[in-house]
């Protein structure tokens, strides 16, 4: 794994502020709120974990594709001009 990889890991599975404030609210409550609210927080944490890992994911599969496209598009000209310098021979080869 390369290091731009391992940051945007790091990245993903860190809480975004205002849960983790949220998280450090929830602590503090008795122990019978914190049982009873606890296990949602932690399903909203691995969920909101869980999207942000999914957009970097479609993040980086764009990045990639736009990349692919800028190949492509390259190849597509360079193609385009060896036909018409092809062309160009044979119409010069028939005079």
């Amino acid at each position: 794994m390369n290091q731009t990889s391992r940051s945007n890991v790091k990245k993903v599975d860190k809480l975004p502020v205002e849960m983790s404030e949220l998280e450090s609210a929830i602590a503090m409550l008795p122990a019978e709120h914190r049982d009873a609210v606890g296990p949602i927080f932690d399903r909203v944490a691995e969920s909101a974990k869980r999207r942000r890992r999914i957009l970097t994911l479609v993040q980086d599969a764009l990045g990639q594709l736009r990349l692919d496209m800028k190949y492509l598009i390259f190849d597509l000209e360079a193609t385009r001009r060896e036909r018409d310098d092809f062309h160009q021979r044979l119409e010069e080869g028939d005079e």
